[in-house]
């Protein structure tokens, strides 16, 4: 038998044995109607990724869930793939070009698309590498990517058919748009954040009267006052009640405005006045639209301004906002600007501020999409966990707009739309001419290929839309056309619908939404039936991590410094189901410790065993054999430890699943069932059951800790439950219901409390290691002394005892005590310390601490402190003077005892 080398080395270890499985086929699967499936798709990392400490959460979730269910004899496939990113992976070229000077527009699409390709070729798979270092057993031969030619059949597919439906169409309406990526944005993709701004009041001179007759509007973009085309005030204001039939003038530009009268119009904001600007507001659109107002687009796609705005053309949009308003002042038009906070939408990728835009867009119309994706969560069909995010999820899709599906970008699946310049109608229905638009203009072709001529006039003058589609059109197809789609294959017959999702909170509208509309639309059957969401990975201070404030931990580093299955168990152990993880490097301590544990116990166990001994029934052994209390009650804790681990993880209560393994692996059975074992090494029954638990209890673990468990397992005599080539594909181990017994583990429960009350006896009084003492225990039960007497010599052993008494009796003077529910544990102390000298020692100490409370009181007490000092510094002073009441407590009991 294999001797196991005396210290874990991970380095050593973890690509041999990843090799291995990957070369053994481990991570295949594979329909067979024999078993049953259980499958996974992996959140499609970005192709410009490289992982951090979310990927690692997610992904170990992942595979704790895949490696746990394959041991459960299901059919298993993660599908593992990436996305394209398109505006984030555009953007990563894009600079790597400008490093050369070289733009996209000097290449062109066609060779500007080429060199994404040759990127994600040199890169794109970084990601991967870094998720198989995490120990993650994807199905990796199946690996897809959001615009390999299946995905992007599907893609095409989907279009179509949603157009065919009347669910796609184009538009001119308010977009979210970027001037950096100078692309739409969906309202997703926009994310608000609260920006410190200003409000500006501003005059607005009534033609017509004198020039103290004026309205003033507040704004918080006084640029956009370029493309005003109205003034709005709601009917109710008394303040402008005599402003009906009357026009303003536009200051600056001089344009007459109409003034109208709408309930839509905030009386509470600003000044009751609105500028309607509907090409830049989408509540000014909305006016726009009721009151058949003129559209006027007054920025360029970068946020310059454009021709409308006259002398300020060419200006940055801040830039110009900034000459208006000195132009205001000089015109005396300019009251004030006051401080105004506000949430302001920014782009998700590159996180400019966003600007709101007129613009001809493709939209995917989303209510008749919603509906049945609702009745699926309402219905539990599929449950979110936790449960919490259902109500947010629901709420989302109960109030979903129309999806903004195209993005004028270059990376991405080209929309498969043509247009014949023969039928086209009018000018701004041309490709590359941004105007008005059609939900159903003349001269546009839907197909998946380019046609050769126009269905309806036959002309050949055609060209394809310029816009790609957002990354997400691809992304919500993935729970389907991973497995082949719109093939049906057998795969996608096998595997789909697919079992559990694990993901951020962060994509539950960008995406699992998405999905869950796209199966029932396509697939007429639910993507998956749970939803896992987990927390976001913080510093330990509660901060968001990000390179910027310097607070990023590179998991990549900590699988360096302490192993991978450190890694994943550290992390996982500290995450509470759902919520945020609070992590610091030391956190990673607990896992390389637990390993080395884990991995000295084995190898003790390893060198004392006898092959010929670890090959009996243990159910066989159970019932014949009249088994000691410990041997019964580490067959009890073991067993009921792996009913909660297994239950545990079905529920997806990951670190509860975890710190029972740990409690039980560390404490139960290395602190006390090794130790008492030592003295019966020999006997076949402790080997058989060492080698059991040991066996068990690895494959209990080896979801959480793949490669240290494997390396041991490998290591282990064979018996018929570790016949396989791996720990990977043996089997769960079964609950044997019939070893676990509550009175057992109660019994030794209360043996180990009192070994451990001795124990700390010692400690406290300091009493010399290899002294022997004596005890006495005072019980109130008869089954307590049988209980005692039948485990004296264990107790004796482990607690150094030379005598121990056991029955009711008083407590002895000058005797140390310690109760147990109903049992009183007395350590006589005379002659095992100087009595006088101890209590010299105690009565200093108690004066010391006597001070330090008086102190901290009248600290405390003083209202200067506790209502000038930061509040993290007072709560800290009172839970000191908690701790130090209960050590004076203690320190007058134990001089009270000498």
């Amino acid at each position: 038998m294999e001797e196991l080398p005396k210290a874990y080395t991970p380095h050593e270890v973890e690509d041999r044995l990843y090799k291995d499985w990957e070369d053994k086929g481990y991570f295949r699967g594979s329909p067979d109607p024999s078993k049953k499936p259980y499958s996974i798709v992996i959140p499609p990392p970005n192709i410009t990724g490289i992982l951090h400490m979310g990927h690692a959460l997610n992904n170990t979730i992942q595979d704790i869930l895949i490696r746990f269910k394959r041991m459960q004899g299901f059919q298993t496939e993660w599908m593992p793939g990436t996305d394209h990113a398109g505006i984030a992976t555009q953007n990563v070229v894009e600079r790597k070009l400008a490093k050369d000077k070289v733009k996209r527009q000097d290449l062109g699409r066609e060779k500007f698309v080429e060199e994404v390709w040759k990127w994600r070729e040199e890169y794109g798979s970084t990601i991967i590498r870094q998720l198989k270092k995490l120990g993650c057993s994807c199905d990796w031969e199946r690996a897809r990517f959001t615009m390999d030619e299946g995905l992007s059949e599907a893609v095409l597919e989907v279009f179509t058919r949603l157009y065919e439906k009347g669910l796609i169409y184009r538009g001119n309406y308010i977009i979210n748009w970027c001037p950096r990526c100078q692309t739409a944005l969906s309202d997703e993709e926009s994310e608000h954040r609260d920006v410190e701004g200003m409000l500006y009041h501003i005059k607005y001179p009534v033609k017509g009267s004198d020039k103290d007759d004026f309205v003033v509007v507040a704004t918080t973009r006084p640029e956009t006052m370029l493309g005003d085309v109205a003034i709005a005030v709601n009917p109710k204001d008394e303040r402008y009640k005599d402003l009906k039939g009357k026009t303003v003038i536009l200051p600056i530009l001089d344009r007459e405005l109409k003034i109208i009268f709408d309930s839509m119009v905030d009386l509470e904001f600003g000044t009751g006045a609105l500028k309607v600007t509907p090409a830049h507001d989408p509540v000014d659109f909305c006016l726009g639209q009721r009151y058949g107002l003129e559209q006027i687009n007054i920025m360029n796609g970068d946020a310059t301004i454009n021709s409308a705005g006259g002398e300020y053309e060419g200006m940055d949009r801040f830039e110009a906002r900034e000459a208006i308003l000195e132009d205001l002042k000089a015109r005396g038009l300019f009251i004030k600007s006051e401080p105004h906070r506000h949430a302001v939408g920014h782009c998700y990728r590159c996180h400019t501020m966003v600007e709101p835009r007129l613009s001809p867009q493709w939209f995917v119309k989303m209510k008749p999409l919603a509906e049945p994706a609702i009745a699926a969560v309402k219905s539990q069909e599929i449950k979110f966990y936790p449960q919490r995010w259902t109500k947010v999820y629901l709420d989302w899709m109960e109030n979903i707009r129309d999806w903004c599906i195209s993005r004028q970008i270059w990376w991405g699946h080209r929309i498969p739309v043509y247009y014949c310049k023969k039928c086209q109608s009018n000018e701004d229905q041309k490709p590359g001419v941004r105007g008005q638009g059609s939900e159903n203009g003349e001269g546009i072709i839907v197909s998946k290929t380019r046609p050769e001529k126009c269905p309806k006039c036959g002309g050949t003058d055609i060209e394809q839309d310029p816009d790609v589609l957002d990354t997400w059109f691809s992304s919500w197809l993935w729970p389907f056309s991973t497995f082949g789609w719109p093939k049906d294959t057998p795969e996608l017959k096998y595997f789909y619908p697919t079992d559990s999702l694990v993901t951020a909170q962060e994509i539950i509208f960008f995406w699992v939404a998405r999905m869950i509309m796209a199966g029932l639309e396509f697939r007429k059957a639910i993507p998956f039936k749970s939803v896992y969401i987990h927390g976001t990975v913080r510093d330990i201070t509660g901060t968001k991590m990000s390179k910027s404030l310097g607070n990023v931990i590179d998991p990549l580093d900590m699988i360096e410094k302490y192993g991978t299955d450190a890694l994943r168990f550290s992390i996982i152990s500290i995450t509470s189901q759902g919520q945020d993880v609070f992590l610091a490097e030391g956190k990673f301590e607990l896992g390389r410790n637990f390993a080395n544990k884990l991995w000295n116990a084995s190898r003790f166990i390893l060198m004392n065993m006898k092959p010929e001994d670890c090959r009996g029934d243990l159910c066989v052994l159970f019932k014949a054999v009249n088994l000691s209390l410990p041997d019964r009650w580490i067959l009890s804790r073991f067993y009921s430890t792996l009913g909660l681990v297994t239950k545990c993880l079905d529920e997806f209560k990951f670190n509860e699943a975890v710190n029972a393994i740990y409690e039980f692996l560390w404490h139960e059975f290395c602190d006390w069932y090794i130790e008492i074992s030592k003295p019966h090494l020999k006997e076949t029954t402790t080997q058989l059951i060492l080698y059991k638990v040991l066996e068990k209890s690895l494959r209990m673990l080896h979801p959480v800790m793949p490669f240290v468990t494997e390396e041991i397992w490998q290591k282990l005599p064979r018996d018929k439950d570790s016949m396989a080539g791996s720990i990977m594909i043996s089997r769960w181990p079964h609950i044997q219901k019939d070893m676990i017994s509550i009175k057992v583990e109660q019994e030794m429960g209360k043996v180990i409390d009192v070994i451990t009350a001795i124990r700390n006896i010692r400690s406290a009084w300091d009493i010399v290691p290899g002294a022997q003492i004596n005890i006495l225990v005072n019980t109130h039960d008869i089954s307590d002394s049988k209980l005692l007497g039948d485990n004296s010599e264990m107790i004796k052993r482990l607690a150094r005892i030379a005598d121990m008494k056991v029955g009711k009796m008083s407590k002895p003077k000058g005797a140390a005590a310690s109760v147990i529910g109903t049992l009183e544990v007395y350590v006589p102390l005379e002659g095992l310390i100087d009595l006088e000298k101890e209590r010299l020692r105690l009565k200093k100490e108690e004066d010391r601490v006597s001070g330090a409370i008086k102190s901290m009181e009248a600290r405390l007490g003083d209202n200067n402190f506790t209502s000038k000092a930061p509040k993290d510094v007072v709560e800290k002073q009172r839970v000191q003077l908690i701790e130090l009441t209960l050590q004076l407590e203690k320190l007058r009991a134990n001089l009270k005892t000498i």
